[in-house]
């Protein structure tokens, strides 16, 4: 355990302060990516199962007031399944900017070597380069490993308010 965080603290180290909030930001999209998992898995099937219930329940499903409650229904459910996506999006977009961040205080390193050196010897620059490459890799990869749930997630949603309105049968005989 001691080889692992003395690792993460030399990594942090060489990649410089952005790290950090990259770091924050990785973690939080992956709390949000989970819990829309969580929700899909766990709390999507009752809470249809429930709102179907209460539509069948009903007697009246043709008049405007019905048809009213079928569009609050299906709302419900919208907003609950594209819940927190949108914040997944802006942060799979917010990696990569500060992953960027991170490349500019590399070469700003960089700059001040060459300021203090008074020479452009590579061995000096190579620490300010190496620190601008760690924070783009990092932001990069995050990106990448959120993109996926950034464009399905969507479309989950997209797919089960359809679905759930296709299956809140209206009466068409009152017209």
């Amino acid at each position: 355990m001691g080889n692992i965080i003395g690792g993460l603290q030399g990594f942090l180290q060489q990649g410089g302060p952005v790290l950090i909030p990259i770091a924050i930001v990785i973690f939080a999209m992956w709390t949000f990516i989970l819990e829309r998992i969580a929700y899909y898995l766990l709390a999507h099937k009752p809470m249809k199962s429930r709102l179907r219930s209460e539509w069948e329940a009903r007697t009246d499903r043709s008049s405007w007031r019905a048809l009213a409650i079928r569009d609050e229904m299906i709302s419900q459910v919208k907003e609950r399944t594209i819940s927190n996506v949108a914040l997944i999006k802006t942060l799979v977009a917010l990696a990569p900017l500060l992953g960027l961040l991170g490349t500019v205080t590399g070469m700003i390193d960089v700059f001040d070597v060459l300021a203090y050196s008074g020479s452009s010897s590579a061995r000096l620059m190579a620490g300010g380069v190496f620190r601008a490459t760690i924070p783009t890799m990092a932001g990069m990869m995050a990106a990448l490993s959120g993109l996926y749930f950034s464009t399905v997630l969507p479309r989950w949603s997209a797919r089960e308010t359809a679905r759930f309105a296709d299956e809140l049968v209206v009466d068409r005989g009152a017209y």
